[in-house]
């Protein structure tokens, strides 16, 4: 198991919670899912999320379109 502090924080989307900065990965190995600690910004709350339910928020200089399905209408 590896706890990697993030610096900078990574602006997210996390899927049914919203938007936040993930400033953490916890690595459980290779048979789990990264784990991503994130504060969410609409109320403080931090919540361990799974890789699948973390999204990198749209970054147009770097090609990154906002996801098919919004996420960033949860903000």
């Amino acid at each position: 198991m590896s706890f990697t502090q993030l610096d900078p924080a990574l602006p997210v989307t996390v899927e049914d919670k919203g938007a936040g900065y993930a400033f953490a990965v916890i690595d459980y190995g290779q048979e789990h899912n990264l784990i991503w600690v994130v504060a969410l910004n609409a109320n403080g709350e931090i919540w361990c999320s799974p890789n699948p339910k973390v999204r990198l928020c749209a970054n147009w200089t770097m090609g990154r379109a906002v996801p098919t399905r919004n996420l960033m209408a949860a903000e």
